[in-house]
């Protein structure tokens, strides 16, 4: 049976039209009128469930389908969906990118640990950034990883940095980051869908600063990067 839901995802009111997703978006139900609507297709399910390669549960299929046409449909409101760990601390996001398994949930907890209150969980997997006309803003998403970590709260984005494994901690600017960016933001296979996630992605690297750490999983890499990023106040 196809249950309505209203949510609200970086600042844009949706419909929803799903069989079986309705608690999964329950953190970001909202009453605003919506402005626009989602409901997979057998069209899109059909194409969600060879995209999947396996042996699939049907609200499997319907989650990623959501979540696919969401990511393209907010693309119309300015809004990219990334991989990768957001954290909020002292009021401004940062979000930690790298290939799955790398460590981003690793070293989002270590500043968890080391920073204490100051921080908090915007979303573990993937983050909405709404890239607004002076600054770009961090959200969180119901697709929030296998911790469930994250909430329906946002920031403003200070820097994204990629993450690699090193037996030493050290952290550096890049000064091109668009090509390792492009890696870790979701990508349509549509044509002009695709179009505007590289505009967008070219207004983002102006409005964020952008980092490569090489970290391991002790809590100086915390101490590291943070500093790393805040040299003019240390």
């Amino acid at each position: 049976m196809m249950q309505t839901t209203y949510i609200e995802l970086a600042g844009i009111p949706i419909e929803v039209r799903s069989q079986y997703n309705s608690d999964f978006l329950r953190d970001f139900i909202t009453d605003r009128p919506p402005l626009l609507k989602v409901e997979p297709g057998e069209a899109d399910l059909d194409w969600m469930r060879k995209a999947l390669q396996g042996s699939c549960s049907p609200s499997f299929v319907e989650n990623n389908a959501l979540h696919a046409l969401l990511a393209s449909a907010l693309l119309d409101y300015n809004i990219l969906l990334m991989h990768g760990s957001a954290l909020c601390m002292d009021g401004e996001a940062y979000i930690f990118t790298a290939p799955s398994g790398t460590g981003k949930s690793t070293h989002a907890r270590l500043w968890r640990e080391t920073f204490g209150d100051r921080v908090w969980m915007i979303n573990d997997d993937k983050p909405l950034v709404r890239v607004e006309e002076e600054r770009a803003v961090v959200y969180g998403s119901p697709w929030c990883g296998k911790h469930k970590l994250g909430c329906n709260g946002s920031a403003r984005l200070k820097a994204v940095v990629e993450l690699t494994r090193d037996s030493r901690n050290h952290i550096e600017a890049v000064k091109e980051p668009f090509p390792y960016l492009m890696q870790h933001i979701w990508r349509p296979e549509d044509r002009n869908r695709m179009q505007k996630v590289l505009d967008l992605e070219k207004r983002l690297i102006g409005q964020a600063a952008f980092y490569r750490m090489g970290c391991n999983t002790e809590p100086e890499a915390a101490l590291v990067a943070w500093k790393g990023m805040h040299a003019d106040m240390c």
